[in-house]
This record gives C-alpha cells, sequence and structure tokens, in this order.
C-alpha cells in the first residue's frame, strides 16, 4: 500500500518542519521588506474564505503564477498542482484528470465540474472545457481534488474554480500587449477596466494564431469578456458575466510510434488529406444577486446559459453539434449559535437544462480534388434533454478554538430523453437519486499550522455515448460511476510566513467503472466493467527569500506519487485487474523560481517531471517518462507616473525533449496499421512579449 510505503517520508516531513520553525521562526527579523506568502482567499462557494481553514486539498493559482510563462497555454501552469496532469495538443485537444480520474477518457475532459464565477463550464454530457477563456481573463484558479460533492454535485475527481479578473481598486485601467514567437504565434490583447463606488466594468478582446509545427496543425482563437458589477449597495449588489469565443483549429491528430520517433511533425494520413479541423462558437452569459438579508444569513442567487455550436469535419465523416444549456442556482449561507457554539452553514439547490443535438454526415473529402472536406448527405441525427438537480447543504461547527467539524449533505437527481430521428422514437429515462455525503474534522494548533482528515462520496454520470446501445436506444443497464474518498493532510506556515508545506494522503476506490468501447470511427457504447483504485501522496512547497533589501527570489517544489490501478476489470474476456491505470502518469514533480528585483527586472525558471504512462488495459505499452525546462526574464519599467512598460523574452522546452504531450488511451490499430497513441509536444520554441498598463 502506498500509504504504507511512504508513512516515514511524511512523518519525517512534519516532524521536521516542526523543528525548524521552532529553531529558527524566533531568528527572522520582522523588518525585512518584501511580501510574505501571504494566506490565500478562495471562493465564497465555500464555508470558509480561508485556504488555511479548509479540510480539502485545494491548488491555487494566483493571477502572478497564470502569467508565468507565455499566457497562451493553460496547461503549462495547471500542470504545476501536484496531484493535477491536463494533456494538451494544439490547445483543443485537451484531457484533465485529477488523481488519476478522467484518464481513460478518449477525447476531453469529464467526472470533473467547473464554474467560470457563478455559471457552470460542464455541460449536460459532462463534458468540461476551460481552454476557452483566456489566461489574462482569469483573476485567480482553483483546484478542488476530490468528490467534496456536497457542494458542488457530480464531480468524482474534484472541481475547477474560474475566478473572472476585475479591477479591484476604484479608478481605471487600460491595457494592451502583444506575444510573439516561433511556429507563426502571435497574440494581441486589449483590456478596460472601471471600478467605481456603485458599479463595475471589465471588458477585454483577446486574438491569438499560431501556424502549428505539425502538419495540418494551424489555430485560430478569438473571444471578447464581458464583466462587473452593478447597483453596488453596503448590502447587496449584481455581477454579471459573459464570455464569446470563437474558435478554428486544424486537427493532426495521433501518430503512431515509428512516426512518432522518426518524423512527429507529420499528421496522420487521413486527417492531413481530409484538412480535418474542428470550428465553433461558444457563448457564456450570467447573472448573480448576492444580498444581506440580515447579520446571520445571505443570499446568492445566479442565472445562466452556456451556448456551443460546432462543426468538425474529419476524415470519417462530419459531425455537427448544437448544446444550449440554461440553469439556475440559489444558495443561503449564514451563521447561528448552538449552547455558545460557533456554526455556518450553506444551503441550496442548483438546476441545470441541457439541450443537445448532433448531426454526422458522409465526408466527400477523396472526391474533392484535394481541397479537404465537403459535406455530404447525412447518416445519422440525435437530440438528447437532459435535466438534473442538486440539493445541497454543509455546516461547520467550532467544537473549540482548535477544534471544527464539517460535514456535508448533496442529493442528485437526473433525468433524460433521446429522440432517434432515424427511427422517430423519443425514449426517457431516469437515474435513481443519489446521496453524497462529506465529512471532515480539522485540528488548528496555532494560527499558522492545520490538520484534516475527510471523508466523502463522489459520483460522475455518463457522458452521452456511454449511456446508448450501438443501435442508438438507451441502455437502461448502464450505471453512474461513484466511489468514496478517504484523506488526511495538513497545511503549515513557517519562518514568518515565508515558507508554506501542504501535504495530502488519499485513497479512493471506484465501482461501476465506465469503459467505452469502441465500435466504429466515433461510434462507442459505454458498459460498467468494474472497480478501479486511486491512492497516492501529494507535497506542494513555497519559499520567500530575502536575499537583499532589492532582490527576493521564490520558489516551489511540488509532487505527486500515486498507485493507480484496477481493482476488478474483465473486458471483452479480457481479465486486466491488478493492471496500471491507462492514460495517467503515477508520478510526477514540478520546480520553479523566480528572482525578482526592485529595479523591475526578473528571471524565471520552472521544470516538470512526467512518469510513464501506460497506454492501453491491457500495459502492453508504455509512453517514456519526460523531463521538460522553461525559462523566462523580463524588465518592468514606470516609464509616467501611472504608465507602466513590460517587456518579456522566454524559452520553452529548453532542452528539446521529445516528449508525448497526450495520450491516446487504448488506441486501435486499423488494418495492418500500427496504433496511433501518440500527439507529440513542441520542440524547443521561443516567445517575446511587450504590454503597456495606463492606470487613470
Amino acid at each position: 500500500m502506498i500509504f504504507k510505503k511512504y508513512y516515514f517520508l511524511i512523518a519525517w516531513l512534519i516532524v521536521s518542519q516542526n523543528i525548524i520553525a521552532q529553531e529558527q521562526e524566533s531568528k527572522i527579523n520582522d523588518t525585512i521588506k518584501g511580501e510574505k506568502l501571504e494566506e490565500v482567499i478562495i471562493s465564497s462557494l465555500h464555508l470558509d474564505s480561508n485556504l488555511l481553514n479548509t479540510p480539502a486539498a485545494v491548488g491555487i493559482l494566483s493571477k502572478r503564477e497564470l502569467l508565468q510563462n507565455n499566457t497562451t497555454d493553460i496547461s503549462t501552469v495547471l500542470n504545476t498542482i501536484p496531484g493535477v496532469l491536463m494533456q494538451s495538443s494544439n490547445f483543443t485537444t485537451t484531457r484533465i484528470s485529477i488523481r488519476g480520474i478522467g484518464a481513460r477518457t478518449t477525447y476531453g475532459t469529464n467526472k470533473i465540474r467547473a464554474f467560470y464565477g457563478s455559471i457552470p463550464l460542464t455541460s449536460g454530457n459532462s463534458e468540461t472545457v476551460i481552454d476557452d477563456i483566456d489566461l489574462e481573463n482569469i483573476g485567480q484558479i482553483e483546484i478542488i481534488k476530490g468528490p467534496l460533492s456536497s457542494i458542488y454535485g457530480a464531480g468524482l475527481g474534484g472541481a475547477i474554480l474560474v475566478t473572472p479578473q476585475l479591477l479591484q481598486t476604484e479608478g481605471q485601467n487600460t491595457s494592451i500587449s502583444t506575444i510573439f514567437g516561433s511556429f507563426g504565434l502571435l497574440k494581441n490583447s486589449l483590456n478596460y477596466a472601471l471600478n467605481e463606488k456603485n458599479s463595475s466594468l471589465n471588458i477585454s478582446y483577446h486574438k491569438l494564431e499560431t501556424s502549428g509545427w505539425r502538419q495540418n496543425s494551424a489555430y485560430h482563437r478569438e473571444g471578447i469578456t464581458l464583466a462587473g458589477a452593478l447597483f453596488k449597495k453596503q448590502n447587496s449588489k449584481l455581477t454579471y458575466f459573459s464570455n464569446y469565443t470563437y474558435v478554428k483549429a486544424y486537427i493532426p491528430s495521433s501518430i503512431s510510434k515509428t512516426v512518432y520517433e522518426t518524423n512527429p511533425r507529420l499528421a496522420a494520413p487521413t486527417w492531413a488529406a481530409s484538412k480535418g479541423y474542428k470550428e465553433y462558437k461558444s457563448v457564456l452569459g450570467g447573472l448573480a444577486y448576492d444580498f444581506k438579508i440580515n447579520d446571520r444569513l445571505n443570499n446568492a442567487t445566479s442565472v445562466f446559459i452556456n451556448y456551443k455550436d460546432s462543426n468538425e469535419p474529419r476524415p470519417f465523416d462530419v459531425l455537427r453539434q448544437n448544446t444550449f444549456a440554461a440553469g439556475a442556482r440559489s444558495q443561503f449561507s449564514g451563521n447561528f449559535k448552538i449552547r455558545e457554539t460557533e456554526n455556518q452553514f450553506i444551503a441550496g439547490i442548483e438546476y441545470f437544462l441541457d439541450n443537445y443535438k448532433g448531426n454526422t454526415f458522409e465526408n466527400w473529402y477523396q472526391q474533392n480534388n484535394g481541397l479537404g472536406s465537403l459535406q455530404g448527405n447525412q447518416l445519422a441525427a440525435t437530440a438528447q434533454k437532459r435535466h438534473f438537480y442538486n440539493v445541497f447543504s454543509q455546516i461547520r461547527t467550532l467544537l473549540s478554538q482548535k477544534m471544527e467539524f464539517q460535514a456535508g449533505l448533496n442529493y442528485n437527481k437526473t433525468q433524460f430523453e433521446i429522440e432517434n430521428y432515424d427511427t422517430n422514437t423519443i425514449q426517457k429515462y431516469a437515474y435513481s437519486g443519489i446521496f453524497s455525503p462529506q465529512i471532515s474534522l480539522l485540528f488548528k494548533p496555532n494560527t499558522q499550522k492545520t490538520f484534516y482528515f475527510s471523508a466523502s462520496r463522489g459520483f460522475s454520470l455518463p457522458a452521452t455515448e456511454e449511456t446508448l446501445t450501438s443501435e442508438g436506444t438507451i441502455n437502461p443497464d448502464i450505471k453512474p460511476e461513484n466511489g468514496y474518498n478517504f484523506e488526511v493532510g495538513g497545511k503549515y506556515y513557517f519562518l514568518n510566513k515565508n515558507l508554506y508545506i501542504e501535504f495530502s494522503l488519499y485513497r479512493m476506490e471506484i465501482k461501476d467503472l465506465l469503459v467505452a468501447k469502441r465500435i466504429g470511427d466515433d461510434q462507442y457504447v459505454g458498459i460498467n466493467a468494474g472497480k478501479t483504485l486511486h491512492e497516492g501522496i501529494e507535497i506542494l512547497v513555497k519559499h520567500n527569500w530575502y536575499i537583499n533589501s532589492s532582490l527576493w527570489m521564490i520558489s516551489y517544489v511540488s509532487a505527486s506519487l500515486g498507485n493507480y490501478e484496477f481493482k476488478e476489470f474483465i473486458d471483452s474476456g479480457n481479465d486486466f485487474s491488478g493492471n496500471k491505470l491507462t492514460g495517467v502518469a503515477a508520478n510526477k514533480a514540478n520546480a520553479g523560481l523566480s528572482l525578482n528585483s526592485n529595479s523591475g527586472l526578473y528571471f524565471a525558471a520552472d521544470f516538470q517531471f512526467v512518469d510513464e504512462i501506460p497506454m492501453n488495459d491491457a500495459n502492453t505499452a508504455y509512453s517514456d517518462a519526460y523531463k521538460v525546462v522553461n525559462l523566462k526574464t523580463g524588465y518592468r519599467l514606470e516609464i509616467l507616473p501611472k504608465l507602466t512598460i513590460h517587456f518579456a523574452a522566454g524559452i520553452n522546452n529548453l532542452f528539446d525533449k521529445k516528449y508525448a504531450s497526450l495520450i491516446l488511451p487504448n488506441a486501435t490499430a486499423v488494418g495492418n496499421a500500427t496504433p496511433r497513441y501518440y500527439y507529440p509536444g513542441l520542440p524547443v520554441n521561443y516567445y517575446g512579449s511587450i504590454s503597456l498598463n495606463y492606470l487613470f
């Protein structure tokens, strides 16, 4: 067991750091200038806004960390969080797994819920996309690892909370930036922000283009984001969020091991010949009203829409999809006393309606004189409606000054109907209601150290294709995946808050494992095929070192050591029980440092290690482990009292390592060809940037 294997490592870590604290905290000079590692403020969806008081493993990416690379690829920064692996190829082909959950998803991300402000980014089809939001429009990202479903609902792996970027101080601010780099990379951004006593406004536009380093991999994205607040008063405010994105991304697809090793720039032959791509428009919109009813009771109510219209010509067909989702969420929060014991609570309800329509057509690219894809006759058409309700509650009780207890309960009810236009039939189906409890204990010996234990149950609803038989009808035997997570962890500040250490140990078993069996080029059916085991250790260390009055260094080290395996898994007569879980690296490590000066000059470096990844359930093929180093330097200069200019340049993949940035799990061979598992990562590449910021 991994807990036994690393027990002494964790014990040593706790004991040694307490010794360090006792010996050195008294020696720190409080007059050192510069910022400490401040306690992180997190989303209002939690019972407590202080990360230190949250009995859960929550990864935080601040604004500074989100912009530490070239601000075009979110996977680079997301992967610095232990336990999180975001695989990415050409921006639009991505997969996020948390503690191994979601690793076997063929394309895209599921089993994780995500929110942009109060707007769900997860569709009723269980798919989550966070790539469309420009990094420069994000104020903070929180990743809750594990199924804390009492608040977030159907997220077996956890939840991702994206905070929109808003101006925090009163006044006006405008900025413009340009980023350019290898393989035709060009990104232009423009932002204006206004914050007044009674209202605020933030509007931004960005355009990102690259010609791509592989055949058939050009990419274009542009978007507009609008966010702010109206009618701000002492006890209430109305906030609004909206985002429009247009994307056209050509798809080189995956390649075989031979091509990966000899000429990874090549696209898959059929994708190159058809000039396959994905094109879509998406719109997010929402309103949220926060109201303080009295000194002990608050309400936050939001309504939202999520629309996406996409067209994807592929070698085997042309897929057109249209999704419209709408919903509302109302949450009461407050505090009360029972016999002098302080209690806090959150309780509420969420409703979500998702309408999906999908059509496939023949692709006549072979008869199109080398011009690429050409839509032909319709092959199939389906529509699906999903309704789900989440009723949630959570309570926090302060048992003493050093001990607190939390408990929560979520109830989910999901029903859907599928219309098959080919057979002119409509089927309705509903899952039994799912209760998901959560309890935790938090011990706080002083204001700078906490230790916690939590137990929770989570679940994941099947995606559309997993609910259907090969004939396109509903399979009533499919069940949602579910599992219990047990976790202990600690969060500690040392050295006058210049050193922060966080660790967590977890164990989770998932039963009714959903397996998408491929029955055609893009046809899958789902089965519940067994159980998986997820256990591991995550460690994060952050340190501020003030070298002198004008020079300081910020550094971090994070690592996750996991054991992800099939506990029971029989598929098509093959027994894979005991094999390593497909599609995810069990071990991952990151490290980085930033050297900063009062003059505005800085230098940053980061390192990532990803262990080998099992590429099929039989464990007969593995990707190679890899190490990647990135460098960045820049200079910030105040050329006028309110005008700042920022120059930066960087190198990614400094040593030009060959690695697979995305793996296609269980790729199948066609004819005499070998399986196409590999999406190769970018070779060494360079970028530069310039930005202007003016504060009115």
